[in-house]
């Protein structure tokens, strides 16, 4: 008997799957425990909408990364910091910094997880990071830190 499982079932399958299981299995466990549901022609246009629609959410969220990680490319983040007489910063520019820096000057909101920074960054300069925008997709940015 298909069904559609409506919980994640161990040995069976994830929710929202359609699977082949035993008709007793399926009448005596999963359906009085509400874990799934017949797959009959409703459940089956039910199933298959709600994957187009997970498809086209996905889908406008890689679009709008695209164009986040493109966005980011063009943009250059100053920070400033206070350095000693050698020219070395007291501390360091974290991954916090940057991300407050590119909300107070261009109103763009990243996680400070999703910032890469290749070297401790502990000097004047210019430096080149990459942001994870979403899965697969990354997004150069360039940091410039000065003095204050």
């Amino acid at each position: 008997m298909k069904v559609i499982l409506l919980a994640d079932v161990k040995g069976q399958g994830k929710k929202g799957e359609l699977v082949n299981v035993s008709d007793g299995y399926a009448r005596n466990f999963l359906f009085p425990k509400k874990l799934a549901k017949e797959a009959d022609a409703a459940a089956m246009t039910d199933l298959k909408n709600k994957e187009a629609a997970k498809k086209y959410k996905e889908d406008c969220e890689k679009a709008a990364a695209k164009e986040l990680a493109e966005k980011l490319s063009t943009l250059t983040v100053t920070v400033t910091a206070q350095a000693g007489a050698d020219g070395r910063l007291y501390g360091s520019v974290t991954s916090k910094d940057v991300a407050q820096a590119l909300q107070e000057q261009f109103g763009i909101t990243v996680d400070k997880r999703k910032i890469e920074m290749p070297e401790s960054v502990k000097g004047f300069g210019s430096y080149s990071l990459t942001v994870k925008v979403y899965t697969g997709i990354q997004g150069k940015l360039t940091l410039v830190v000065k003095d204050k």
